[in-house]
């Protein structure tokens, strides 16, 4: 699965990497929403859900769907502004239907990034019920923050502009300016990268789930889910934008609606990070999930967890012939979950734990005990 990209023929100078201050309070709002997701944040949440004014949090809360589970469009410009302002200036240049279609992207399950002619609840009654019925399922307050919006956007949206102007002046300049240079120095750094190195060693630094499919001419970020766009569409903007963040490790974002310019967030790197592991792709982790859904290689986890074994001890503790021991090491070595070495003649393996940690401490409990 993966987010592809067409980029064939693009012109480099077309490109472009570079910090957003709106980007990066919809990734600040993102980690006080999911503390969870951002262990290296939970410090920050904390003290800013200290200090929130009432009024402030709770229209955040009304609010929170543009950005608790992942991020509207609207807060992820295609042309990263030189200021906050610069940013929200270009948010009220869109049309209402075009605003309203990437507000709801979020709480109304991505309309704008499913089949063609989907996605008008302005102006057709099937999507604007479908809309509500989507938001209800956030709850009361979000279902009726929509049908507010979907009854009359102009006082809506000043509310929302309102709303980050609020967060921006009580919690966010000031985290602003602590990161904005950091920012701006990894968009430099990648610029120059690309200029001198070309594509794939900027995309190498970018993000290990980011790769460029040369001969076919795409970028391919490797997600959950499955989408294509193009970065070649000149009504929707030439180009690509690449904007980074101090807040969102781990997550990648990957813009790709129909119609829009495509935008890639993605985490630079951080030393208070580094202590976290780049996460596996999704392929990798779906073959160390399937590896471990068999009975007798659970049991094997729980030997070999303890002390590296031969595949003749494994055979015989576990009352089985050598080549099926084999096939089972082969499919465990495969998703990377073992380790091996060689004493003389003898081969021995041993459950990485470092791996199998990260997949989950129940499941290493449950091994170990």
């Amino acid at each position: 699965m993966a987010v592809v990209i067409d980029i064939a023929g693009l012109p480099t100078d077309h490109i472009v990497f570079g910090p957003s201050p709106l980007a990066e309070l919809g990734a600040a709002l993102h980690v006080l929403s999911e503390p969870g997701h951002h262990p290296a944040r939970a410090e920050w949440a904390a003290s800013v859900h200290c200090a929130l004014p009432a009024d402030l949090a709770d229209r955040l809360c009304e609010a929170d769907f543009l950005w608790r589970s992942t991020r509207s469009d609207i807060l992820l410009p295609a042309v990263p502004g030189r200021s906050f302002e610069e940013d929200l200036d270009a948010v009220d240049g869109m049309s209402h239907e075009r605003y309203v279609d990437a507000a709801l992207e979020i709480s109304c399950a991505a309309l704008r990034y499913g089949p063609a002619g989907a996605g008008a609840p302005l102006t057709d009654p099937v999507d604007r019920d479908r809309a509500l019925d989507r938001a209800a399922a956030r709850g009361p307050r979000q279902r009726a923050f929509v049908e507010r919006l979907l009854a009359d956007p102009v006082p809506v949206r000043a509310w929302i502009r309102r709303l980050l102007e609020d967060c921006h002046e009580e919690f966010f300049a000031r985290a602003w300016e602590e990161v904005r240079p950091r920012l701006a120095a990894d968009a430099r750094h990648k610029t120059e990268l690309l200029k001198r190195k070309g594509l794939p060693d900027a995309m190498a630094a970018v993000s290990s789930a980011v790769s460029v499919d040369g001969t076919a001419g795409r970028l391919v970020i490797d997600k959950m889910y499955e989408g294509r766009t193009t970065a070649l569409d000149r009504d929707a903007g030439l180009g690509i934008a690449f904007v980074p963040t101090a807040f969102a490790w781990p997550h990648l974002l990957a813009l790709h609606a129909r119609g829009w310019r495509p935008v890639i967030q993605y985490p630079m790197a951080d030393p208070q990070q580094s202590r976290y592991p780049a996460p596996a792709s999704g392929e990798l982790l779906a073959r160390r999930l399937s590896a471990l859904a068999h009975p007798t290689r659970l049991r094997m986890c729980r030997t070999l967890a303890f002390a590296p074994h031969t595949t003749g001890e494994l055979a015989s503790s576990l009352s089985m012939t050598a080549p099926e021991v084999s096939r089972h090491l082969a499919v465990m070595r495969k998703a990377g979950l073992l380790s091996t070495r060689r004493h003389g003649r003898y081969v021995q393996h041993s459950l990485d734990l470092s791996v199998v940690a990260r997949l989950g401490s129940e499941f290493l409990e449950t091994v170990l005990r």
